[in-house]
């Protein structure tokens, strides 16, 4: 699947969700979404926690 056909299908639902649910299920719908795509990208090593936590905390690394 492309980038933009999963996002036309996460689109979809979140706009699906907000006519039939109302505006805080969607929220919590979409948050749901955020955090399956980010244990994903941990799991396809696409995203490095360590590094994560770093930019949070304002650490910075010399170049």
């Amino acid at each position: 699947m492309s980038a933009t056909f999963t996002g036309t299908i996460a689109g979809a639902i979140l706009a699906l969700t907000l006519v039939t649910l109302g505006f805080w299920v969607f929220l919590l719908v979409g948050l749901a979404m955020l955090i399956g795509a980010g244990i994903g990208r941990v799991i396809e090593g696409r995203l490095d926690l360590g590094a994560l936590a770093d930019v949070v905390r304002g650490r910075r690394t010399s170049s």
